[in-house]
């Protein structure tokens, strides 16, 4: 996770450490998955925007099966840059998922709905706010801003949200991973962070009284 607790096994991400006990960490090749897409039946994928794959070494390296992988990414059409710090990439990802991945479950509203809509804007900024200071505290600083994040969500357009889909489709909504990962994070750190707690809580009750 970088910062004053790298090493420590993350309880939201691998309950148990089951995945750290089973795969050691030097054999894992991070990557960012950004490209928008959607669940149309089991096996089938459909592609809404966005081709980009960053990948790279937590020792900042550019180590040669990273050259391998990005050889391969590449020759199928897609972008993969080999990235010095991957968690930037990794970051900037979550800064906008911890928000509206949650923010969409409870308000049916899509990337662009919520990026753009007056209403929301002020909850927006004050979870990314909280993010960031995570990452911040994990010695993580983000090379953009709030709103040049905002004004990412903007351009994907319409796209729903996994989590969104998850409860449109009666699946468990996956929002430890997405969410709770980060709250822990600012829990180690000493940070309250009320607004995502918030957006949390009631995103977790949608989820277990639908799952009931």
């Amino acid at each position: 996770m970088g910062g004053p607790f790298d090493g420590s096994s993350i309880e939201s991400v691998d309950p148990g450490g089951v995945i750290a006990h089973a795969i050691d960490s030097s054999r894992v090749i991070r990557c960012v998955v950004y490209p928008s897409t959607v669940i149309v039946s089991p096996g089938v994928i459909e592609h809404i925007e966005g081709n980009r794959f960053p990948i790279g070494e937590l020792d900042r390296t550019s180590s040669e099966r990273c050259k391998r992988l990005a050889a391969s990414l590449i020759t199928a059409g897609l972008r993969a840059p080999i990235r010095g710090h991957i968690r930037h990439d990794m970051w900037i990802k979550l800064l906008g998922n911890v928000v509206f991945n949650p923010m969409s479950a409870l308000t049916g509203a899509s990337l662009v709905e919520m990026a753009t809509h007056p209403e929301p804007r002020d909850i927006v900024r004050a979870v990314m706010a909280e993010v960031d200071a995570v990452a911040e505290g994990l010695g993580v600083r983000l090379p953009l801003t709030i709103d040049q994040r905002m004004d990412g969500a903007r351009k994907v357009g319409a796209h729903r949200t996994s989590v969104l889909q998850d409860l449109e489709a009666g699946r468990p909504m996956e929002l430890e991973s997405v969410v709770g990962v980060v709250i822990e994070l600012g829990e180690k750190l000493g940070l309250p962070m009320p607004h995502t707690r918030t957006l949390y809580s009631c995103a977790r009750l949608l989820d277990q009284i639908r799952t009931q």
